[in-house]
């Protein structure tokens, strides 16, 4: 079985400037998916697909692979993730069996992580699988607005649950790894369906860094551990 660790990383970003390639405890934030990536024992190639010349730099500096800059058009802020994956697979040599998508953001996220993901798919033979955590909000107790500013449960059930210890478990994606087949992923062109595995990931690690508080909570978190 061979995988393929794929690290998407555009050079654009609104909420922290230059967010990925910003020190984290003295090192480039992409810096700590990229060590742990290549810890995994797994992975038998790890890229950067990026669109910045610094973030390149930076990534082989740290023991990535850049084969290629991804296009503008695939960079810009209405441009997923699964697109940079699909344009990887096209652009580089070889055949895998499974890709592996680390976001830059989840710094927490250890090669454990990685290998526990992969695992669960070659040893249940599943075609995808993802990380999630327990959510700290609970969707029985959202409510949404109408025009009059009047609540309404986004739940609606029977009886009504008031205590917090009744209240079903349910989960989110936190964003750190995205596990797929290859073929069942270029089919489906994504990594969550009906049929997707889940790997559950305590919540402190499971940061994903979107604004000033979250890379200081990461920051504090790692100095911590």
């Amino acid at each position: 079985m061979k995988v393929l660790g794929i690290i998407p990383a555009r050079g654009g970003s609104k909420g922290i400037p230059k967010k990925n390639i910003r020190p984290l405890l003295g090192k480039p934030l992409i810096a700590w998916t990229i060590e742990q990536a290549l810890k995994s024992k797994y992975l038998d190639r790890v890229i950067v697909s990026t669109d910045d010349p610094a973030i390149a730099k930076i990534s082989r500096k740290h023991g990535a692979d850049v084969p290629f800059m991804r296009p503008r058009k695939l960079s810009t802020d209405k441009a997923s993730s699964i697109d940079a994956v699909f344009h990887a697979l096209n652009s580089i040599s070889g055949r895998y069996d499974y890709v592996v998508l680390l976001q830059p953001t989840s710094p927490l996220r250890t090669a454990g992580d990685i290998d526990a993901c992969v695992k669960l798919c070659a040893v249940k033979r599943i075609d995808a699988c993802v990380s999630v955590a327990e959510s700290d909000k609970n969707p029985h107790w959202m409510y949404s607005l109408d025009k009059k500013g009047r609540m309404h449960r986004l739940i609606r059930t029977e009886k009504q649950i008031d205590r917090r210890q009744d209240l079903p478990e349910v989960y989110a994606l936190n964003g750190a790894i995205y596990v797929a087949q290859v073929g069942w992923l270029l089919n489906n062109k994504t990594f969550v369906t009906d049929e997707t595995h889940a790997y559950i990931m305590p919540k402190e690690r499971s940061i994903d860094i979107d604004d000033e508080m979250d890379f200081n909570l990461a920051e504090f978190l790692l100095q911590r551990k």
